[in-house]
């Protein structure tokens, strides 16, 4: 009963979305958001729902801290029912028993004909046993959490004389970005757009994009955005629109309208959807139009000017001090002075209420908030010599300038492709940050990411689901998910690196030894511990009285010397330097000191994404994560080097994220020699035979079953499970190894050692019988091979698609091309094995590999 209660205020919540965001609108309007309980917005959370209680129970929650007992839960815990759960568990402990039986068979059944033959695939295997450990004990316990959006109206918002009040806490949102170009400026847009027109009280709020390339298109984009959103703004909250991003939301053929003013809808809708169009044109032509403005300017003050002047030109007149078109000494990309410019300023704390329909403004926002949130552009200074730590380095900058400008408590982060796909995620997070139970513990609360345009089959592997919605929830039955870098609300005390309440002997304070630490601005000191208070609803600056000091100071915070000396930054505060999965590495520092995290997820998705729309994209994007997890295990935040506040299972998961790409090592050797039946008998195989594959068959399928458990659970479908199976192949055999690589010559520095191999003592073959049959030891080993290739083949006939380069050329011919080939080459090797048995085993005399421990391997990661 209480996780359909909970379930019911959920929906209700959702399906009343246009109502909190015309504050200041009447109750009735409130009353009327009933209606929409037949949209098909609710329908997808009733059915989403229904399919949960197939699943998951909901837990008997714990008893209320002192002096809490009278505040609301504001999120339910769901656990996996036990007639899935125990069976689980149980399959796995059996798979565990299954090992390690086979690695004492394995030892005292060694062959004795080929002894560095098993002793290498008896290091694999012990590899992939240990890898599959590290993968699963953290999969025991999953854990869902449903925030509860109904408990947090009902807490923390309220109605008086007619208007909306909410004593909400304030966030600070960041965004990233570096090129226009290259990260198309049309996503940047959106995504700015979608969080100006969120459903979260508009003074509790501000967003920040950072563009580290400094460039004049992102800053003049903003303007154009502040221009266009006090229409998108008011019109999301008129009519409850979902989602915010207007490229988005006007690329969906269907719209299902769930607001309260049907008869307003199509006239506003066909205004707004001209002035978007209007607006990208004026977005797709700022290069164009700075180049113009730029040269006009350039040609009028030539005159007065040695030589030819190429500098950019602001709209104003000034050149801009970022990087120019054409870049010039102190206006290139990495060299170019900090700006920061206030695009939208503090929005008062009331709302303002738009004027009625009339000529020259045909929609009615009579009774519609149409006050915007703080917009901020800024860009840090970059000078040649500094190690400038790419997006960590971005973030630190944003966070420090941020405290002097809003100071939220809270602040949440998104890549510029990601935008806000459901308006309540905002108070979805907050469910967990303020829930009386453990809410001040939380560090962070980390959305799934979701993508679009990514092809129905996802060849590619772009929905990452077995991650996202498997381990994603396994974690949260520990200490938590880790940080993914895009879609997560932080705690700004946790990001200052200040110890959670439940491990902090008296209240933090920030001595002046501290305060070395944090770096030389004291407004920025002296604003830490005020920025930290969950309970500062306001973001207003704190400090107004001397506006030249604070923009003097905020100049300071970008600095690229800032951080020089003895502060913390990029190790002990902020985001995590000197490592390309920065955002792992920051998660673990807070699990480390002992804070928690939370995992949500909620429909409609929070946010979304673009994903690689080639394998050549995909390919880096994978090949930066595994390079980032080897940097991590060989750097302060190796797994072993956490203290005794994070949880032991916890400490697992991070060694698993850490070490996984290591598994190619042992893979790669057996895929680079798939013809494994090629060799004669004396290629090592473990006898005896039929107990081998005993073993194999039951390790490998128990593998599948708990796999099938996973899908389950986790609510994916068979098609995201053989998807992540396909591409772990691709990426152990086609990107870790580079991965490895790389690691091992940082680690030496450079140096490459070689040393020569004696060649293998092998004992002659026996002759054996000429007999040509499907039951002969030669035979046995070709169709054998036979598998071990067709299962090769399979697992990487994405390669073969991404070769071909469109999805409707299939090389399904090449496909079958191929296994012909190799049952060809199985009929000639059987054939001269019967002529010529001895000459042509020593010809065979290298090792090859075996299938079934690649199939094991592949399973395992």
């Amino acid at each position: 009963m209480m996780a359909e209660a909970a379930v019911t205020r959920r929906v209700n919540a959702i399906a009343s979305l246009h109502v909190d965001a015309t504050n200041g609108a009447d109750e009735e309007s409130r009353r009327s958001s009933s209606a929409a309980d037949d949209s098909p917005v609710v329908k997808r959370i009733n059915d989403a729902a229904a399919k949960d209680n197939d699943v998951w129970v909901a837990v008997q929650e714990g008893d209320m801290p002192a002096g809490n007992s009278s505040q609301p839960l504001l999120f339910r815990t769901m656990k996996v029912k036990g007639s899935i759960l125990h069976p689980y568990r149980f399959v796995i402990l059996l798979r565990l028993i299954a090992i390690i039986a086979f690695f004492i068979w394995r030892i005292r059944n060694r062959n004795h004909d080929g002894v560095w033959l098993w002793a290498t695939s008896m290091v694999g295997d012990v590899w992939f046993g240990f890898s599959w450990v590290l993968n699963q004990l953290p999969k025991l316990n999953p854990i869902k959490r449903v925030p509860d959006l109904a408990a947090i109206r009902d807490q923390h918002e309220y109605s008086t004389s007619g208007e909306s009040n909410s004593n909400l806490p304030g966030i600070d949102v960041f965004i990233t970005t570096v090129d226009p170009v290259d990260e198309p400026i049309l996503y940047t847009v959106n995504s700015v757009l979608s969080i100006l027109a969120t459903d979260y009280p508009v003074e509790k709020y501000a967003c920040y994009l950072s563009d580290d390339g400094g460039t004049l298109v992102h800053y003049e984009a903003m303007l154009e955005v502040a221009s266009f959103a006090k229409l998108w703004a008011p019109f999301c909250r008129k009519h409850g629109v979902e989602p915010r991003a207007p490229e988005s939301y006007f690329g969906v053929k269907r719209q299902p309208y769930t607001g309260s003013m049907q008869e307003e809808f199509a006239s506003d809708h066909r205004r707004v959807r001209r002035e978007y169009e209007e607006f990208k044109v004026r977005i797709d032509s700022l290069f164009s139009t700075i180049y113009q403005r730029s040269e006009a300017y350039n040609r009028k003050h030539a005159k007065d000017e040695d030589g030819v002047l190429k500098a950019t030109w602001m709209a104003d007149g000034t050149q801009w001090p970022g990087t120019w078109i054409e870049q010039a000494e102190n206006h290139r990309k990495g060299q170019h002075a900090g700006i920061v410019k206030v695009v939208l300023n503090h929005p008062s704390h009331k709302p303002q209420l738009g004027s009625p329909a009339s000529t020259d403004n045909p929609l009615d926002f009579s009774n519609t908030d149409t006050r915007l949130p703080m917009l901020v552009y800024l860009s840090r200074e970059k000078r040649p010599g500094y190690n400038h730590q790419k997006k960590a380095g971005a973030m630190n900058a944003m966070l420090r300038v941020s405290a002097l400008l809003s100071n939220a408590p809270f602040l949440i982060n998104f890549d510029c492709d990601h935008y806000i796909n459901n308006s309540q995620a905002f108070r979805a997070s907050m469910c967990f940050m303020l829930d009386p139970r453990d809410g001040e513990n939380t560090a962070f609360v980390q959305f799934p990411q979701r993508f679009d345009d990514v092809d129905p089959t996802d060849r590619y592997a772009n929905h990452n689901r077995v991650f996202f919605d498997g381990t994603m929830l396994s974690l949260n039955g520990l200490q938590g998910p880790s940080y993914l870098g895009t879609g997560t609300m932080f705690r700004r005390a946790a990001l200052y690196g200040m110890e959670p309440p439940r491990w902090r002997a008296h209240e933090s304070k920030v001595n002046d030894d501290k305060g070395k630490q944090y770096g030389r601005s004291t407004l920025f000191i002296n604003a830490i511990l005020d920025g930290a208070n969950q309970e500062r609803r306001a973001i207003t600056p704190v400090f107004v009285d001397d506006e030249e000091t604070v923009s003097s100071e905020v100049a300071s915070l970008m600095a690229c010397a800032y951080e020089d000396g003895m502060t913390t930054w990029g190790r002990d505060a902020g985001w995590v330097y000197n490592i390309a999965t920065e955002d792992v590495a920051t998660g673990f520092r807070m699990h480390r000191q002992g804070w928690r995290s939370i995992y949500c997820s909620v429909e409609p998705a929070a946010f979304r994404g673009t994903a690689p729309i080639n394998l050549t994209e995909r390919l880096l994007q994978v090949l930066r994560w595994s390079g980032g997890s080897l940097e991590m295990f060989f750097s302060h935040s190796n797994a072993f080097l956490a203290g005794g506040r994070m949880h032991p299972l916890q400490r697992v998961a991070y060694l698993n994220m850490s070490t996984y790409p290591i598994v190619t090592v042992f893979i790669l050797a057996y895929n680079l020699f798939p013809l494994m039946w090629l060799v004669s008998e004396q290629y090592y195989i473990q006898r005896p035979f039929g107990t081998y594959i005993l073993y194999l068959v039951a390790v490998i399928a128990m593998i599948h079953v708990i796999g099938m458990f996973e899908v389950r659970w986790a609510g994916i479908t068979l098609l995201d499970w053989c998807r992540n199976e396909q591409f772990y192949m691709i990426g152990a055999t086609g990107v870790y190894p580079t991965a490895v690589l790389y690691m091992a010559l940082k680690l030496v520095t450079g140096r490459a050692s070689t040393s020569g191999s004696r060649p293998s003592r092998r004992k002659p073959a026996p002759a054996t019988g000429g007999d040509l049959g499907l039951l002969t030891e030669q035979a046995q080993h070709a169709v054998l091979g036979m598998v071990f290739n067709v299962w090769i083949l399979v697992l990487l006939y994405p390669f073969a698609l991404g070769i071909m380069g469109q999805w409707g050329k299939r090389p399904a011919i090449l496909f079958v091309m191929l296994v012909v080939a190799i049952g060809t080459v199985a009929v000639v090797y059987i054939s001269f094995r019967a002529t010529y048995p001895v000459g042509w085993s020593d010809m065979a005399a290298s090792s090859l590999g075996k299938a079934e421990s690649v199939v094991a391997a592949g399973s395992s990661g």
